[in-house]
């Protein structure tokens, strides 16, 4: 991709400073073509930024999880461990 100026502004300051000299006409395009990067990359940080802060995040309730502890029936005697929400039905609880 050949780099080149995107803003009406920095297009138009390139034709009002280039001289026709190759070298000064390269280092004047290189150094606007460096300082759009910047602005640009900056406006679309502030932009996102103001969109990011004006959106309304909800803000959920921090809930302590449901410890049950079964115990194993069989030979080997292993307990049933589960860890739920307390909005959590059951159907083999019978709720």
């Amino acid at each position: 991709m050949e780099p080149k100026l995107r803003l009406n502004e920095f297009k138009t300051l390139y034709k009002a400073w280039k001289r026709g000299i190759p070298w000064w006409d390269h280092l004047i395009f290189g150094w606007l073509w460096w300082v759009e990067e910047k602005i640009i990359n900056y406006r679309i940080k502030t932009e996102v930024d103001k969109a990011v802060e004006s959106v309304e995040m909800p803000v959920q309730d921090c809930v302590t999880p449901v410890y049950t502890e079964t115990p194993g029936e069989g030979a080997l005697g292993v307990s049933e461990l589960r860890l739920t929400a307390p909005w959590y039905k059951d159907s083999q609880d019978g709720v």
